[in-house]
C-alpha cells in the first residue's frame, strides 16, 4: 500500500486518464470502423463518415492517444479508400 501522498494522488489521476484515453481510442476506432463499412458499401453519407473518421484520428493524436505518424496513415488509408469507391 502506498504511504506518501502524492504517490497515492498519482495513481488515481493515472487510473482517470487511462479511462479517458481508452474511451477515445474505443471511439476513434468506431468511427474508422463505420468510415470503412459505408467506403465499402458505397453509402451515400461515405464522405461524412470519412470527414468524422478524419476528425476523431486528429483529436487522438493532439491528445497523445496515437503518434502522430500513426495519425497520418489511418488518415492516408481512410482517403484511399474514400477514392477507390468511387
Amino acid at each position: 500500500m502506498l504511504n506518501i501522498r502524492s504517490a497515492k494522488k498519482r495513481v488515481k489521476v493515472n487510473a482517470t486518464k487511462a479511462a479517458a484515453n481508452k474511451a477515445r481510442k474505443s471511439n476513434l476506432k468506431t468511427m474508422v470502423k463505420k468510415a470503412d463499412a459505408a467506403c465499402a458499401e458505397k453509402s451515400a453519407e461515405k464522405e461524412a463518415a470519412v470527414r468524422l473518421a478524419i476528425k476523431r484520428v486528429d483529436q487522438a493524436c493532439a491528445k497523445g492517444v496515437i503518434h502522430k505518424n500513426a495519425a497520418a496513415r489511418k488518415k492516408s488509408q481512410l482517403a484511399k479508400k474514400l477514392n477507390a469507391s468511387g
